[in-house]
């Protein structure tokens, strides 16, 4: 959610400010590029070379910045202003809180922000009677007309020794409440998405199976996009080397068709979009031998009986669900998607052909067409298996929002 986002971070001269180094860090993890501005009075409590550390950026303190080299040269504002896609102040302290609602620009923490386009967020800290006091109610009020985003101080200890209201929030409650913001606004927040990934395994005997060369990497990057976009996601998985990027994700592992159906099945009625991407075996072998066969003959024969149709089945259960099938086809690959697409009553298949050069398993690119349940048709050209997972996403949000 935060990955590529340009964040730039104030702090002011409080005791919290030491905090803002777990804050650097986990911004940086989440995927954000993190520039900070520092006030006079915050430099006494953390250090400008641990921030620019950790933040991989250099760290600015006043409008005039002194080179040997360079010589004498200023920092400017109002490209910081608008190069943030987000402003965070932690700590705000009351002065500081003071001077954003009155305009009062006299560093360059405050001239920043009054250039400022994008959403800020403050996190308040202070003690106890200064956070109550009158004039900082005024100024949470303020800043709330302005649109600002205040994040709530906590109850705790304080630096003074007593204990109540006036805590900054923790570096991980100030990443929530960037990350809720964030979500709001997401065409996939509030939707339940369960996707299936890669092969199964159909047991011959302990050691043996009968699968394919699927890797999963079309399924995870459908369940990654998806939950980027606000969507709980829930990835029932078959045996894949791959791992899950996004929080959002809930990762089920599997190995048989058997395994899948069942917990496919278990999540399905709560779920408003399926994408059923994993390659399930049509066959399984009849029995399992409880020991390892032995090699003796020169033919050996496997019976073979049909898995149950995990999308089929789907289908006709299906109420309010959205539900998505891939068809991976080697001739008159339209004209079976269709049939498919109407026989397991979808709202969309995804038809990939090993015909295409760059598709099919254990590669990075995929070629894909998608067709509707009017019979209307989009071909894609060859792209990473990450944009192909983003036109997929696109279309079904395009499709439920029609």
């Amino acid at each position: 959610m935060l990955g590529g986002k340009n964040i730039l971070l104030g702090i002011t001269g409080g005791i919290a400010a030491y905090k803002t180094t777990f804050l650097v860090r986990l911004l940086i993890k989440a995927g954000a590029t993190v520039k900070v501005i520092l006030t006079d009075s915050a430099s006494s409590f953390v250090s400008p070379l641990t921030l620019a550390t950790l933040s991989k950026n250099p760290v600015l303190t006043s409008f005039v910045k002194e080179d040997k080299i360079e010589g004498t040269t200023w920092n400017n504002h109002v490209e910081m202003g608008l190069w943030a896609d987000l402003m965070v102040i932690a700590p705000a302290t009351a002065n500081t809180l003071s001077k954003m609602s009155n305009g009062t620009c006299d560093n360059l923490l405050i001239a920043t922000y009054l250039s400022a386009k994008c959403p800020v967020f403050f996190a308040p800290a202070m003690d106890l009677d200064m956070y109550k006091h009158p004039s900082t109610k005024k100024s949470f009020s303020k800043l709330d007309s302005f649109g600002n985003i205040m994040i709530p101080a906590g109850e705790g200890e304080l630096a003074s020794g007593l204990y109540g209201e006036g805590r900054m929030a923790e570096p991980e409650e100030i990443l929530e409440h960037i990350k809720l913001f964030l979500r709001k606004d997401l065409p996939l927040e509030g939707k339940k998405v369960l996707i299936t990934a890669g092969p199964t395994y159909e047991a011959i005997d302990p050691v043996r199976f009968i699968g394919n060369h699927s890797s999963g990497k079309m399924g995870y990057e459908l369940a990654n996009v998806a939950a980027r976009m606000g969507a709980d996601v829930i990835l029932v998985s078959g045996p894949s080397h791959l791992s899950v990027e996004h929080r959002g994700v809930k990762l089920v592992k599997v190995i048989s068709a058997d395994e899948m159906y069942e917990a496919v099945h278990s999540y399905y009625t709560a779920m408003d979009i399926v994408i059923c991407a994993a390659a399930v075996a049509d066959y399984r072998p009849k029995t399992k031998a409880d020991q390892k066969i032995k090699k003796s003959d020169v033919e050996f024969h496997i019976d073979l009986v049909k898995t149950k149709d995990i999308l089929y089945s789907l289908g006709q259960n299906k109420k309010h669900q959205f539900l998505v099938g891939f068809a991976l086809e080697t001739e008159n690959e339209v004209e079976n998607a269709i049939k498919k697409l109407k026989k397991k009553n979808l709202n969309l298949m995804v038809l990939n052909s090993l015909n295409d050069k760059g598709a099919g398993f254990g590669k990075p690119t995929n070629k894909v067409t998608i067709i509707d349940n009017n019979l209307e048709i989009k071909a894609f050209e060859l792209k990473t298996k990450t944009a192909v997972a983003l036109d997929i996403i696109n279309e079904i949000i395009l499709k439920i929002n029609a």
